[in-house]
């Protein structure tokens, strides 16, 4: 009965057509649209293009004279290789780590999974408070160590770290629980024929752990570059329409700042094209890197 179930696949076809019209109408359409958009001329959101650009490839000479646009690209790029580094490097550690104990093993899961199941926007606001000025958690810590001069945490001089500590610390456990899983995946037999053959702890990790979690740190360093191409929530709470000084913009916020701010929707539309075309390109450099191998 199960067999011909399987043998028959032609009933697979009005599961897999719902969720393609849904995908064309949510994801590619748009997407087309965008392209569309990006050689038009449109000043208002919601409303016609007034034609076609002249010449049509106007906005994306535009984004080369921009230079807000490379502070976008700039700063994108460093919470990219931060994402990358201690996302990703942070969560492989912890998961190591977790993976060889027995006592607290559930807390330490449950506690390091626990930031992803908070909204972004309530933890813009709290780090928020934590960051501020005069009244923030930080600076009334180190007025009680004795220091007499306040750091303005959202000056040109910090706003990197600012931005980057609550999106760090919210994301790691999302990779921390996709390498737990690929860690428990692995046969526990090869772990105790190493054991026998005296395979010490930091052997059993660089010979054993580490290469047959190739195929799932690769999945996570592509989730990581296209995540972060996509982080807009908690620095636009944080540092909203490029505070300091026009320096903190990311694509995303940038992006966002000229569809809802100055209604500049075709030149918003070539700046979504942009992280597009990045984490497409990047994500197939990443994968080139890291190719899957079989075991």
């Amino acid at each position: 009965m199960s067999s011909m179930v399987y043998k028959n696949k032609k009933p697979l076809i009005f599961f897999l057509v719902p969720a393609f019209l849904f995908m064309t109408l949510y994801l590619y359409y748009p997407f087309v649209r965008n392209i569309i958009n990006s050689t038009m001329n449109i000043t208002q959101l919601g409303a016609a293009a007034d034609g076609v650009n002249d010449p049509w490839y106007l906005n994306y000479v535009r984004l080369f004279q921009d230079p807000l646009m490379g502070v976008a690209i700039k700063n994108t790029i460093i919470i990219m290789i931060a994402t990358l580094v201690f996302q990703v490097g942070l969560a492989l550690m912890f998961a190591l780590m977790v993976d060889n104990i027995t006592i607290g093993a559930k807390f330490f899961r449950t506690v390091y999974f626990f930031p992803i199941v908070i909204s972004a926007t309530a933890l813009g606001l709290l780090f928020n408070i934590i960051f501020l000025y005069d009244g923030g958690m930080i600076n009334n810590l180190l007025l009680k160590l004795g220091r007499t001069g306040l750091i303005d945490w959202k000056d040109e001089n910090h706003f990197i770290f600012t931005m980057l500590f609550p999106v760090i610390w919210q994301y790691v456990g999302y990779y921390f629980v996709i390498l737990i899983t690929g860690l428990n995946n692995i046969d526990t037999e090869i772990y105790e024929a190493a054991q026998i053959d005296g395979c010490t702890g930091l052997q059993r990790v660089r010979y054993i752990s580490l290469p047959l979690l190739h195929n799932v740190i690769g999945t996570c360093v592509t989730l990581a570059i296209t995540g972060s191409l996509k982080v807009f929530d908690l620095p636009f709470t944080m540092l909203p329409y490029g505070m300091p000084m026009d320096k903190s913009w990311l694509t995303s916020t940038y992006m966002q700042y000229h569809s809802m701010r100055t209604q500049d929707v075709d030149y918003s539309s070539t700046i979504a094209i942009v992280i597009v075309a990045f984490g497409v390109i990047l994500s197939l450099v990443a994968n080139k890197a890291i190719r899957e191998k079989d075991y």
